[in-house]
């Protein structure tokens, strides 16, 4: 547990630092986009996908056989006339359109999964974003804190000063004492919320949990976001995510293809070689097929699968645009209702409060106010200067979320 001097000490060296040293929110999410070990995964399984396009639309193999054929079991001799060694090849062609169907598939695929990367990409810088503003939100209220303390202290001198006197009681002295360590106590409370935020950024930097996080940026409230109908055009057409279930559902078209022609044969090809020793030598020519005659027990549940499947994805691709509409509405109310009530404070409410508070502050100097009427109204100051940050944590909070939503940072203008 942090004491108060580190506390406050640690509340220093955060807004001591020289702007060189200021850690930037696209520095951070350009960080987290290069070292993330959970992105890297990501893109991995995305090459490997589409390491499976060429095998996906390859061949067989072909086969090659050697055989002694037709030896006497006496002697293994080679007199008879059918005596002879073979060498035999064949290749299994598949039929027309089915290697197709299957390479178009697991470029479908290997689309899906590029896409599926790029959307981790995006939440990605969302989350930093999130982390970030948590530790710069932390920062910000320990000064405003800091700020109240001080004040604090200013109102329990005079309170004993009054006391000394004999113009004001020992009660107020003792609030004014609880009131100075109730603070003290939530100053430190917030000394370790700030220290888990940057823990959690860390970690999706990939850096030690411990590492320095220096002086963080922290701008205000932007204006409200574009209409509903603006953000989710933008979604449609530039959400990973969704481009990901398009091409999913087209892979479910190939299978669906490939399955349908499970039921034409495929056809085999070969020739054979076969030598005599002791006579001419002689070759063979093969053709053949495989003979799907079993379509109720094999090919038929396989396309009521791949059709199942076809459903399916476009099912997951409806209820996809679903949820982004949802979420697009539940963010974009959040953002305005920040920019809206940060405008109310900043114009009326923290004028009046602060307003109060030097109100208070002559009326119990002169006997005409009690102590706890002042103590409260610069709580009631100290309350709204921090709702006001919290307002903007949560205004960036909800854009960067709504980027997210669109493709990522730099999607709203």
């Amino acid at each position: 547990m942090l004491t108060l001097p580190a506390a406050a000490l640690a509340v220093a060296l955060v807004f001591a630092q020289p702007q060189g040293d200021t850690l930037r929110l696209a520095e951070a999410q350009r960080t987290a986009r290069a070292a993330n070990p959970m992105l890297r995964a990501e893109r991995l399984a995305a090459l490997a996908a589409r390491e499976r396009i060429a095998p996906a639309g390859a061949l067989a193999d072909p086969q090659f056989e050697f055989g002694l054929e037709n030896r006497m079991l006496k002697g293994f001799g080679t007199e008879d006339p059918m005596t002879m060694n073979t060498f035999r090849l064949s290749q299994m062609m598949p039929w027309p359109g089915k290697r197709t169907a299957a390479r178009d598939g697991a470029t479908a695929l290997a689309e899906a999964d590029s896409l599926t990367a790029l959307e981790q990409e995006a939440m990605l810088s969302a989350r930093v974003a999130m982390a970030y503003l948590e530790a710069a939100l932390a920062d910000r209220v320990l000064g405003v804190m800091g700020e109240t303390l001080h004040l604090l202290r200013g109102f329990r001198e005079t309170a004993m000063g009054m006391y000394r006197v004999g113009q004001g009681i020992q009660q107020d002295v003792l609030q004014a004492q609880v009131n100075v360590a109730r603070m003290t106590a939530d100053t430190v409370a917030m000394s370790g919320e700030r220290a888990a935020a940057a823990a959690r950024l860390n970690a999706l930097l990939a850096r030690e949990p411990d590492s320095l996080v220096p002086a963080l940026e922290y701008p205000g409230v932007g204006d409200t976001l574009p209409s509903m109908d603006s953000l989710a055009a933008m979604a449609y057409r530039g959400r990973p995510a969704l481009a990901a279930a398009q091409a999913r559902i087209a892979a479910a078209d190939r299978a669906l293809d490939a399955a349908r022609r499970e039921s034409y044969p495929d056809v085999m090809f070969g020739a054979a070689y076969q030598a005599r020793p002791r006579y001419d030598d002689m070759m063979s020519l093969m053709f053949g097929v495989n003979l799907p005659i079993w379509g109720g027990a094999k090919q038929a549940p396989m396309r009521r699968e791949r059709e199942a499947m076809r459903a399916m994805e476009d099912a997951r691709l409806q209820d996809l645009r679903n949820e982004t509409w949802a979420e697009l509405a539940a963010l974009r109310a959040r953002a305005n209702r920040a920019v809206q009530l940060d405008r109310l404070y900043a114009e009326e409410i923290l004028p009046q409060a602060k307003a109060a508070v030097e109100a208070a502050q002559s009326a119990y100097r002169v006997g005409k106010a009690d102590f706890m009427t002042l103590v409260e109204s610069q709580m009631t100051v100290n309350r709204y200067q921090t709702e006001r940050l919290r307002l903007v944590a949560d205004y960036h909070g909800a854009r960067a979320e709504i980027e997210a939503l669109l493709g990522g940072p730099g999607a709203l203008p």
